[in-house]
Order: structure tokens, then C-alpha cells, then sequence
């Protein structure tokens, strides 16, 4: 009789499941951008969602909540968001960087579930114009004549161009500071102002890169840009450095499958669309796509990876 009373919950649990994810989703999904609006990633999640949901056949609604590095979406999904699948979040890799330096809102191993994995950035430091450095090697030269007399914008302390220049100023035996800024524009304003003399970001500068007012010093990424192609790279400089902050898309833990694999579905498609193919190439970006088992597995090696970058920079508070 145990046998006979199983089988019919179970084939009634799977029809619940067909059922959701035949309905799914039935009203517009939230996706949380954890920075201000304007910068590259909020461009980048704007345009990928545009796409995306016309595969959803619902509206995507973009809510930028920035601040604390870029971590506020994680700790809505962990605090507050339902495991619904109408609440979802671009994660950065502070998510995973944070926990090991201070008291955070969030378990990054236990908290989410991950989505699928999109891109990551081309970082690189910037100066204006009329700055007297030319390379990345006069900036440091200055930096270790003038220490602790050069200043630097990062989006933020913990961010990984807060840790890139850390992890560079130890290993050249200099120091300089650290100036926070919620997000790019912020940043971008205050260096073109000349009330910081260096800006360590993503590719929100590229126009005015492009545009004379700012001057490439040295791009993170394995390759040099297709973009500025004579400005080498700090592997090229002798840095056994890469940086490139990959990203991806989380939802709280506890999601259905059902509702994981048709935002999944939905999203890779988006990232195989040649429209936003253009995006990413606007920032020099490119894509970097797992699924999300993958995403997973990437999740823990970064969470181990950031606790040794933090201990190693002793950058824990």
C-alpha cells in the first residue's frame, strides 16, 4: 500500500513542476544591478535583459541598488528576496571577495543559486591627458619616489581594482591611496575634476580613452585590447597578473529547477545574441558562459581563491 500511495504523490509533484514551468514566469522578473546606473555593467544588464526577455515573454525590470562594492544585490537575495524565481541579481566578484574581509549580510556558499555565468570586465588604469605619466612604469616610478602622495578611484574598497593596485603596490614596494567611489561615473568625474590622479576601472573610460581627455596607462586582461592594441598589458610588463572580475546571474537559494532553467535558457540565448555580442565588444569584454552547475562549482574555487588573496594582501578587518 506504501508503494501505491508514492507513486501517485510523486507523478503529482512532477505535474506541479510541468505546471510552473509552463507558467513561469507569469509577471516581470527583477534583476538587481548592484552598481549606479550608467557604468559598464549596468549598460552590459540592461542590453543582455532587453534580449532576454523576449525569450521569457515577460518584462525584465532592471533596480540598481549600489554600494558596498557592489554587493548590495546579494545581501537583498539573501535577507529578503523569495526563492520564486522573480528576484535575481548580477553577482560580482566582491560577492565572493567581502565575506573574508568584514562581517557581511550574505553566505556565498549557501545563500544563492547560481544561474548562469556571463562575461567579465577589461580593467585597466587611467590618467588625464595632461598627466605628466606617459607609461604604467613613470606612474610607479613617481609612486615610490612620492609614497603615499598618489591617489587612485577604485568603485570601491574590496573591489578587485582595489585589490589589482594593492597587489601591485606590494609587489613594487610603494604606496599609494585608495579613493572609493560608489561606481565608475563617480570616479570618472572626480579624475577628470583632477581631484584624484588616477582612475583604476573598467572600460567606462574607453570614450574618453577614444576621445583624447584620458590616457590608458596599462589594460589587466591575458591579451592586450582590440582597442588600444600598443598599450601593454601588465603581463606584458612582467606581472603574473590577470584580472578580469567574471560575472554572473544568482537568484536566493532554493529556486525551482524549473525556474532556473528557464532563466537559464533565456539568458543564453541573450549572450549568444549577436546584438549583444556588440555590447560586450563596445567594452572590450567578452563572453564567458557556464552553465549553472558549472557557475556552481566556479562559485566555491573563487570563494577559496579571495580568502587567500585577502590573507596574502592582509586586507581582512
Amino acid at each position: 500500500m506504501r508503494v501505491f500511495r508514492f507513486i501517485p504523490a510523486a507523478v503529482a509533484c512532477l505535474f506541479a513542476t510541468v505546471v510552473f514551468a509552463q507558467n513561469y514566469p507569469a509577471r516581470p522578473v527583477t534583476l538587481i544591478v548592484p552598481w549606479p546606473p550608467g557604468g559598464s555593467t549596468d549598460i552590459a544588464m540592461r542590453s543582455i535583459s532587453v534580449i532576454a526577455e523576449k525569450h521569457l515573454g515577460q518584462r525584465i525590470v532592471i533596480e540598481n541598488r549600489p554600494g558596498v562594492t557592489g554587493t548590495m544585490g546579494a545581501a537583498h537575495l539573501a535577507q529578503n528576496a523569495r526563492p520564486d524565481g522573480f528576484t535575481i541579481s548580477q553577482m560580482p566578484i566582491t560577492v565572493f571577495r567581502l565575506p573574508h574581509m568584514m562581517k557581511a549580510a550574505f553566505d556565498p556558499m549557501n545563500d544563492f543559486t547560481w544561474i548562469i555565468h556571463l562575461t567579465g570586465y577589461t580593467f585597466g588604469v587611467v590618467v588625464r591627458s595632461e598627466s605628466p605619466w606617459k607609461s604604467w612604469g613613470e606612474l610607479v616610478a613617481h609612486a615610490k619616489a612620492n609614497p603615499g602622495k598618489v591617489t587612485y578611484a577604485t568603485p570601491g574598497n574590496g573591489s578587485s581594482l582595489h585589490i589589482t593596485m594593492e597587489d601591485l603596490a606590494l609587489r613594487e614596494g610603494l604606496s599609494w591611496v585608495q579613493v572609493p567611489f560608489k561606481g565608475y561615473a563617480e570616479g570618472a568625474a572626480a579624475l577628470l575634476g583632477g581631484h584624484v590622479d588616477v582612475q583604476s576601472d573598467s572600460t567606462g573610460w574607453a570614450e574618453q580613452v577614444n576621445a583624447g581627455r584620458l590616457r590608458l596607462l596599462v589594460p589587466w586582461g591575458a591579451q592586450r585590447t582590440r582597442r588600444w592594441p600598443q598599450v601593454p598589458t601588465l603581463k606584458d610588463l612582467g606581472y603574473p597578473i590577470v584580472s578580469n572580475s567574471p560575472f554572473g546571474i544568482a537568484g536566493p537559494k532554493g529556486m525551482d529547477p524549473a525556474a532556473v532553467k528557464v532563466l537559464h535558457d533565456a539568458f543564453r540565448k541573450a549572450l549568444e545574441d549577436p546584438e549583444f555580442q556588440n555590447t560586450l565588444e563596445k567594452f572590450d569584454q567578452e563572453a564567458y558562459y557556464l552553465n549553472s552547475a558549472d557557475y556552481a562549482a566556479l562559485a566555491k574555487n573563487t570563494f577559496e581563491e579571495e580568502r587567500a588573496a585577502v590573507k596574502r594582501l592582509k586586507l581582512n578587518m
